[in-house]
């Protein structure tokens, strides 16, 4: 019966009855912001009120692009509560993919932060722009802009009542939307229901996936505008825990200082924003104990990310997997009761996994041949998963959807290995693993042994084209500024290349490591391997290859 379906609406309900009081904190252009769960709600029913008056129908999609931020994650209640449907845009995507997503998704009305308004110019054009009738800047004023028509964001609402009927919703009804970052063709349209969204935010609560409560502080770092910022918007208000946004591009200080002064138990990003945060909290005078755990995805965590927290700060890193069409958390690397007496060598190693799927979903994995592979952590396949909240398509493209679905199962394009205990291990992306002689080479597993060197900051593994071999890996690493000043670079390509041969096949270490600035990333803040195999798939590169024993002798 329509109403008492699983949709959005009753988590506010709960945690603005049960927790009035609980705070919701801001860091924004006008500095930091805070009110409660009660103030919330008023201000989210005006919201409401505002985009009825303003014309959004049922059905009708609603843009975002911003930052972090309590105006940005009242849109999160308030439009897919209204029956119309939250698309969130990464600003940071090129200017014709965002012209397409935005005519793709015949967005009405575009919420737009102050710092984005020049960016969002930058990609306007009338012909894919047509269908939106308003712009509305995050903010107390509206900035220069030929953006039109165009008011702030608190006068769209401030006018409007804290009363507001919000109507008996499907739980089939379209509640979101968020496009792939297109790395390799134009960006797919992902669309989320009202019932995906709710069997997401109840399993991230259990202790086998979040395990958030009501005495969390938690700070989403990974964008609102990149899947719903892992659900935390959602499951933190579910579980009436105190939210801290992070706001416009926050760098480690940023949040260092916010996780001291707000009490942050909780928090979750990429391992690029870990890395830099604990960069700057060695090196300054920073509180993190309230800290209890992170979780870290998008890309494998360096086992050495996960020690130096865990030993120095009593901080659990927990690792996950996940993706757009998956709402998106697929599993978490929580340890088995047993495995907790462990040794502290195993019990990392196990936490450097992807983990467990959460309660829900189900898998399999896929050889070449079409057959699943036995769990014994060396076969490889590609991962397919279906369950709740997971899609079982694209919107409006059939060819991704005849592509990318066997059944009601999606094929994910990550290669993976499953333990004996179930635990899942990403080892590359269809498109990233490396092809040397017939042979399977890991860029994932490359990175992560490479980055266990004291002097790396940042690496990355790409295949590189052989006339022998058809691929060979090149890695590209990022040197520590310490490491940059001693000036000996030669001495840690020879160190990296034996760290690679202590734990791998020889003919799996890295024909050559060149040393770079900065490893280029993506939109999600991903490393960006497809712009290093643009500019180096040269097998010329490879004139000056490591010794010939780490080719693959019997390829």
């Amino acid at each position: 019966m329509a109403g008492f379906d699983q949709t959005l609406r009753p988590f506010l309900w709960r945690a603005e009855r049960l927790y009035p009081d609980t705070e919701i904190v801001s860091r924004t252009h006008e500095g930091i912001q805070r009110y409660d769960y009660a103030t919330y709600s008023d201000r989210t029913a005006r919201l409401a009120n505002a985009l009825t008056d303003a014309g959004i129908e049922t059905g009708d999609r609603v843009a975002t692009v911003c930052w972090n931020h309590h105006r940005h994650f009242e849109a999160y209640f308030a439009v897919p509560s209204v029956g119309a449907q939250l698309h969130t845009i990464n600003p940071l995507l090129p200017d014709e993919h965002v012209q397409y997503i935005v005519e793709n998704a015949e967005d009405r009305l575009v919420f737009v932060d102050p710092s984005l308004v020049e960016k969002l110019e930058s990609a306007y054009d009338p012909s894919t722009f047509e269908s939106v009738a308003q712009f509305v800047v995050m903010g107390e004023s509206v900035p220069d802009t030929d953006l039109e028509p165009i008011t702030d964001y608190e006068s769209f609402v401030g006018s409007h009542d804290a009363d507001y009927e919000w109507p008996e919703l499907s739980e089939d009804a379209a509640a979101g939307m968020c496009y792939t970052s297109g790395t390799t063709g134009r960006p797919k349209g992902v669309e989320y229901t009202q019932q995906m969204l709710w069997a997401h935010t109840m399993a991230t609560l259990t202790p086998q996936g979040l395990d958030i409560d009501d005495t969390d502080v938690v700070m989403p770092v990974v964008p609102m505008f990149h899947v719903n910022a892992w659900g935390m918007p959602f499951s933190v208000t579910a579980a009436g825990a105190k939210h801290v946004y992070p706001g416009p591009s926050p760098d480690p200080e940023d949040l260092a200082r916010l996780i001291e002064e707000e009490g942050v138990t909780f928090t979750a990003g990429v391992p690029t924003v870990w890395l830099g945060v604990l960069e700057y909290v060695q090196e300054h005078d920073v509180d993190i104990s309230s800290l209890e755990r992170i979780m870290v995805g998008g890309s494998a965590a360096p086992k050495s990310l996960i020690e130096t927290f865990d030993q120095e700060y009593d901080v659990t890193m927990l690792h996950g997997w996940g993706m757009t069409e998956l709402s998106p958390v697929g599993t978490i690397s929580h340890l088995k009761p047993e495995m907790r007496e462990w040794d502290r060598d195993s019990k990392y190693d196990q936490r450097g996994k992807q983990g467990l799927i959460l309660p829900g979903l189900e898998f399999r994995v896929i050889d070449d041949d079409g057959e699943e592979v036995p769990w014994n952590g060396e076969d490889f396949g590609e991962l397919h998963i279906r369950g709740p909240w997971v899609t079982d398509s694209y919107f409006g493209r059939d060819d991704a959807n005849e592509a990318d679905f066997d059944g009601s199962w999606l094929k994910t394009g990550d290669i993976v290995t499953v333990d004996s205990e179930g635990y899942l291990t990403i080892v590359d992306r269809t498109k990233d693993v490396i092809k040397s002689g017939g042979e399977w080479i890991s860029s994932v597993d490359l990175e992560n042994a490479l980055m266990a060197h004291e002097a790396v900051v940042e690496a990355t593994v790409i295949g590189v084209s052989h006339e022998r071999w058809q691929e060979r890996p090149v890695a590209f690493v990022v040197l520590s500024e310490a490491a940059r000043d001693r000036a000996e670079p030669e001495a840690v390509k020879d160190e990296l290349f034996e760290l690679v041969r202590a734990d791998y096949p020889k003919w799996w270490t890295p024909d050559d490591v060149l040393f770079i600035d900065e490893v280029p990333k993506t939109a999600t803040g991903k490393f960006d391997k497809k712009v290093l195999r643009d500019q180096y798939d040269d097998p010329d590169l490879l004139e000056d290859a490591a010794p010939e024993d780490a080719a693959p002798e019997d390829a």
